[in-house]
């Protein structure tokens, strides 16, 4: 009885556990909104630089980045908590940001700058700025970290960037407003939502070429792993729905409807939850993903974009 009125006691003294965290950056308030994954509420929101567009975790898991574009820095956040730990200044319209996977490059997309900068990962030492035509937006790399791929909005094309020279090795006109780009896990291609019509492109990127269109629906936009290493979700930000690829059989499994002109996902790493941003309507969705319906949504900021949580769906 005495060991347990002691486990009792330290149990009551460690208090509540801390609440598992999401994180949704608003990117027309220049804030960023904290909410508690299980009760699906927000926990208090924060400021930071102009056009919080894009965020995502670094490569040690320690930190979170959240790219400030307008605002021109780097804000890193306690993963755990969301508390601000240091901000990194001067980093030139840091639209959208990656790691090259070997964790040597840390690769900026300047999108109102026409142009894409290498940084050296360790320490953040400015490597090369890459001129590119208009609106360089999203980015991917190959696994082998030989290449980077970026989108290029307003010129209906992408780029490949040889990363040991840091110059543009080929463009590859691609449709009408390429936004989202990821690459298969097989290594073999890339897949680019394009924005301006209703479909997704399969690049061969090594033969350099479009090898098919995967019609989704309209305003294909960005691109989030289901967790078994084989389907991924496309937003469709026109058509408001969210489409799933077979990335074996490059085509459409299942859409669904989720309105509010969807954007960024998250997915929980049992592959049941789906976190959308809608960009038009200041609110969070959550998808009950084997039900294919949205079960909830959560008031945030104006423009909500990019969104994060620590326990989620990788691959």
């Amino acid at each position: 009885m005495t060991r347990l009125v002691f486990a009792v006691a330290l149990v009551a003294a460690a208090g509540p556990a801390a609440a598992e965290i999401a994180v949704v950056l608003n990117s027309g308030d220049a804030t960023v909104s904290l909410i508690d994954r299980t009760t699906y509420a927000e926990i208090r929101r924060i400021p930071v630089g102009k056009e919080p567009h894009h965020l995502m975790q670094t490569p040690d898991g320690s930190e979170l980045i959240v790219a400030s574009a307008a605002g021109n820095e780097l804000m890193y956040l306690d993963v755990a908590t969301g508390a601000v730990k240091r901000r990194v200044p001067r980093i030139d319209d840091p639209y959208q940001i990656g790691f090259s996977p070997d964790r040597k490059w840390f690769v900026v997309a300047a999108l109102r700058l026409n142009r894409v900068d290498v940084y050296a990962a360790d320490g953040l030492k400015l490597a090369k700025r890459i001129p590119l035509a208009r609106n360089p937006s999203h980015i991917a790399f190959d696994r082998s970290s030989t290449h980077v791929f970026v989108t290029l909005q307003e010129s209906d094309e992408i780029a490949a960037i040889d990363l040991a020279t840091a110059d543009v090795a080929w463009r590859l006109p691609i449709g009408r407003q390429p936004a989202g780009i990821w690459m298969t896990p097989d290594d073999r291609h890339l897949l680019v939502g394009v924005m301006g019509r209703d479909h997704v492109a399969v690049v061969d990127w090594r033969a350099r070429t479009v090898v098919k269109r995967t019609v989704t629906a309209e305003g294909a936009h960005n691109f989030r792993a289901v967790g078994d290493g084989r389907h991924v979700l496309v937003s469709n930000r026109a058509a408001n729905s969210i489409s799933i690829i077979d990335q074996q059989a490059l085509a459409v499994v299942d859409t669904f409807p989720v309105p509010g002109g969807p954007d960024d996902m998250e997915v929980s790493r049992d592959g049941r939850e789906v976190w959308v941003t809608n960009r038009w309507a200041r609110s969070v969705s959550i998808v009950d993903l084997p039900g294919r319906k949205v079960v909830r949504t959560i008031p945030v900021g104006r423009s909500p974009h990019g969104v994060f949580f620590p326990n989620a769906a990788r691959e």
